[in-house]
């Protein structure tokens, strides 16, 4: 999405915010209070979300049968994801048919290994690129980078990212942390070429970055993109976007090498329509996307003359085989889930440590990557989310959210060896099965309304519980139980006479 386009605020620079500031070994918890604290970045949030929200909600509203096309775009990826194997050859059949070179790559290291040294045979030390979550989710560019191989990305948030040593924070915004005033800033100090009385105007800045990628465009003979789209009928990919960066990429160089996720597929052309309706609404609030490029193989004397596609597993094969990595895989990566969640608005993209921020993410990345062992960063990303179901109500192709991660709070703490949750549960299974036990236990409980005073809640209990309290309250246990009650005189009166009059 292009500056103007977002009307990205007019605010004060923060502090930088490098490559540095995103700690892959952080638990988010711990990640999230340190964004908390930036409120910088909750403003530039904000401004930035709810602008795309509105845009959506009007856009959608017009459209009559917007819930028949989410039905229909999850009937198309449900039926892709139950025949993948099946529709992956008849792609990769379809590609080879049209002049393209099918590679399959295992993981990202495979991946990397491939590109790299399908550059190296160009002569080339450059490359362009389309912005590409494949291509993140990897880590590419850096791979290139230890080749001697320099990446340049042409989306202009992707471009803001790089230029500024930072990390992407948004999937379709990568730059959305960032305001107007930081943006000069990094233009100034690391563009080459850039104007020094630049001022902090998204038309003026939109200039600089069109000024400095032209030259690229028009020498560099390697583009990298990732796909929207793959379709296995025609061997047709598809890369949507609006800045017209991605048309450059994919028509100028003399040589494309497309990097997708094999759950990018959709079986046949005419599928297109729904998420062709379906995904500009659901990412940018726009009716339509302005750029639209597709290609099938390779055409003489038009486009590339030599174009490679690397077919991505990283994990995707596995998450096929379980059910909450199977609905997924169904995300077109829209980001309308990001928009729309209260926790990704006040924390931003970094702090889910990875490439895929936000409620999809937190189900994605465990899938893709692991949640194994406690101390894992990814077993805490199913916590990150309020389960409000904003995200369900958003997304086009109706994955519920919500329902999976519960599922994947529910893996976790099944598999934990011991935990707080854990132990209480086991301690209420010990209680319950005696009325002795359960009637002691009811007693105990009752010590609480000395913690909870007048105020009638408990805010901090001791450890190992403080973290119940650390974002709540709890009400002060009741004077009397149920079942003192119901063993009392003045119980026994009011049940006889709710028996009396009908009532039990």
């Amino acid at each position: 999405m292009s500056l103007v386009a977002l009307g990205l605020p007019a605010l004060p620079p923060r502090a930088p915010h490098g490559a540095g500031h995103l700690r892959g070994s952080e638990k988010f918890p711990a990640a999230a209070q340190h964004e908390l604290a930036d409120a910088q970045l909750r403003r530039n949030l904000a401004k930035a979300t709810t602008t795309i929200r509105e845009k959506r909600l009007d856009v959608t509203a017009e459209l009559p049968d917007w819930e028949r096309l989410r039905d229909a775009g999850a009937a198309i990826k449900t039926d892709v994801m139950n025949r993948l194997p099946e529709l992956l050859e008849q792609f990769e059949a379809a590609v080879t048919a049209r002049g393209g070179i099918v590679h399959w790559a295992a993981d990202a290291n495979e991946a990397n290994d491939i590109v790299t040294r399908l550059v190296r045979e160009t002569g080339s030390k450059e490359v362009i690129k389309v912005k590409s979550m494949a291509t993140q989710e990897i880590g590419l560019n850096e791979h290139l980078a230890s080749a001697g191989i320099q990446a340049y990305e042409t989306d202009l948030a992707e471009l803001i990212v790089q230029l500024g040593d930072d990390t992407p924070s948004h999937i379709l915004v990568p730059a959305i942390h960032r305001n107007r005033a930081e943006i000069r800033q990094i233009f100034l100090r690391e563009m080459d070429g850039v104007r020094a009385d630049l001022d902090d105007d998204p038309a003026h800045l939109a200039a600089e970055a069109r000024k400095f990628l032209r030259h690229k465009f028009m020498t560099t003979p390697v583009a990298i993109s990732g796909a929207n789209f793959g379709i296995a009928e025609t061997g047709t990919l598809g890369v949507v976007e609006s800045e017209g960066n991605g048309r450059m990429c994919l028509t100028l160089p003399q040589t494309l090498i497309t990097v997708m996720g094999i759950e990018k597929l959709i079986p046949e052309y005419a599928d297109l329509e729904v998420f062709l309706q379906l995904l500009p609404r659901s990412s940018t609030g726009e009716r339509m996307n302005p750029y639209t490029s597709m290609w099938t193989g390779v055409t003489p004397d038009d486009g590339p003359r030599k174009f490679h596609l690397v077919l991505l597993d990283n994990g995707r094969t596995a998450a096929l085989a379980d059910k909450i990595g199977r609905e997924a895989l169904n995300c077109i990566r829209c980001s309308a889930c990001l928009n729309v969640c209260p926790v990704y608005e006040r924390t931003g993209g970094h702090a889910y440590g990875s490439t895929y921020p936000g409620p999809i993410g937190a189900v994605l990345t465990p899938q893709l990557a692991g949640m194994d062992g406690k101390d894992d960063p990814n077993s805490t990303l199913p916590f990150a989310s309020s389960l409000c179901g904003a995200c369900f109500d958003a997304c086009p192709v109706k994955i519920d959210i919500p329902a999976l991660l519960v599922e994947l709070r529910h893996q976790k703490v099944r598999e934990s060896s011991f935990g707080v949750e854990a132990a209480a549960m086991r301690a209420a299974s010990v209680a319950m099965a005696s009325s002795g036990r359960f009637t002691f236990a009811q007693k105990a409980a009752g010590l609480g309304r000395l913690m909870a005073g007048k105020k009638g809640k408990i805010s901090t209990l001791p450890p190992p519980l403080r973290g119940w309290t650390a974002a709540r309250d709890i009400p002060a246990p009741p004077k009397q139980t149920f079942r003192q009650w119901w063993n009392s005189a003045a119980g026994q009166a009011e049940i006889a006479q709710a028996r009396r009059e009908g009532r039990s």
